[in-house]
């Protein structure tokens, strides 16, 4: 029987994730709340449990304090372990490399004598905002078939959308030929998804050389500048296609377009599949209640939620309240926030604790098909939206903001 290889998994959180706008002014994209109930973290985190992976390592950065809240030390992935389990990396202070990362591929070199002294075979290098489901067994299997130095997990885009990723080129046998990190004209639609699979030692050593050569790591930057060509230049880098679904929630247009994905009789995607569930660290709420004033049709409930008003192709986290005579339709409300009577919320996103007040307009509805970031209104924590007051498709308002009335 074949020596199982000993496999790190880095869960890249440190990011600040500006295009979010007023989402993550105060929390780190990973820490982005999800489908109602999950934040994004989850994703990676789980499908790391359930392919068996034990020892998970999240690099941090940006405000870091809600995330690791949320991660409460690995329980809800049975990541608790005396031994190996779940591992935070803040930036430090220290002689070389320390304080703070310039990029993932810097972090990852920032990180390497850690690396080096745990000493695996394999490291799986994850993004934690993406929305996706895979058995990392599988990616595993191929890695040690194919004897290359990296397999990146790549997946189809929309063409139009091809630019805002690392564009991939495979040639004969699955071989990666080339790479472009975010072109303006994209060779096709094939994408990294942010997923790979490195042979640990030639990672490391590539990290070494490559902080010789630039003088500093910083001068990586992400992972598509230089790291990933290096790679590729030396033709041992394969491609895993990921068939599956696979959605990058970086920008509210994206954030928003999942949400929709979760919802209609037969959603694109089913965050909490019966063999495959999305593994989470919760408050414990009441069930949600939907009282007999309440029209609710095609929305996900988290619990805690109390509905007296109109729901309509939404998504309500734990905690939001709908008064009698509001109307919720096409919009995402997070945890805690209230909607009071005769206020319209449609084509918004409103975050955690904010309050829209009786009569106020946020939003407007958004057509049947793409919603653009420049069309939706986002609406921060803790904001207050007076009664009457009126938010415009497209605005923003920022966390702890008052938004006037008339």
């Amino acid at each position: 029987m074949a020596k199982r290889p000993r496999v790190l998994a880095l869960i890249l959180a440190g990011g600040t994730g500006g295009r979010l706008e007023v989402l993550t002014e105060e929390r780190p994209k990973p820490a982005m709340p999800f489908g109602g109930s999950y934040r994004l973290v989850d994703f990676s985190l789980s499908n790391c449990a359930h392919s068996g992976l034990s020892d998970v390592w999240v690099v941090e950065q940006y405000q870091p304090h809600s995330l690791n809240d949320h991660l409460a030390g690995g329980r809800p992935w049975d990541l608790d372990r005396t031994s190996g389990g779940l591992r935070l990396l803040p930036p430090y202070e220290g002689r070389r490399d320390g304080g703070f990362a310039e990029g993932n591929a810097d972090a990852l070199y920032r990180n390497r004598a850690l690396v080096r002294a745990f000493g695996p075979d394999v490291v799986i290098v994850l993004s934690a905002d993406h929305v996706y489901r895979l058995d990392f067994r599988d990616l595993l299997d191929e890695h040690a078939a194919r004897g290359g130095e990296l397999t990146l997990v790549s997946t189809r885009v929309p063409l139009e959308e091809a630019p805002r990723y690392g564009n991939v080129v495979v040639g004969e046998g699955g071989r990666v030929t080339g790479f472009d990190y975010k072109p303006k004209s994209p060779r096709g639609d094939l994408a990294t998804a942010e997923i790979f699979a490195y042979d640990a030692r030639a990672l490391l050593d590539t990290l070494d050389r490559l902080g010789e050569e630039l003088g500093d790591g910083a001068a990586l930057r992400d992972y598509g500048h230089v790291l990933l060509p290096r790679f590729v230049e030396r033709g041992k880098v394969y491609d895993f296609r990921l068939e599956g679904y696979w959605r990058d929630v970086g920008t509210p247009e994206s954030y928003f377009a999942a949400h929709r994905d979760l919802l209609g009789e037969r959603p694109a995607f089913e965050p909490d599949r019966p063999d495959w569930p999305l593994l989470t660290q919760g408050p414990q709420r009441r069930p949600a209640h939907v009282s007999a004033s309440a029209r609710v049709e095609d929305a996900l409930l988290a619990p805690g939620a109390r509905v007296r008003g109109e729901v309509a192709r939404s998504v309500l986290g734990p905690g939001v309240e709908i008064a009698e005579g509001a109307v919720v339709r096409d919009a995402i409300v997070l945890a805690d926030a209230v909607i009071e009577g005769g206020a319209r919320v449609e084509g918004a996103i409103v975050d955690e604790c904010a309050r829209v007040g009786e009569g106020a307009r946020v939003g407007a509805s958004p057509p049947a098909g793409r919603v653009t970031s420049e069309a939706l209104a986002l609406v921060g924590r803790r904001a207050r939206v007076a009664p009457r007051a009126r938010v415009e498709p497209g605005a923003r308002v920022k966390p702890g903001e008052s938004v006037r009335g008339p």
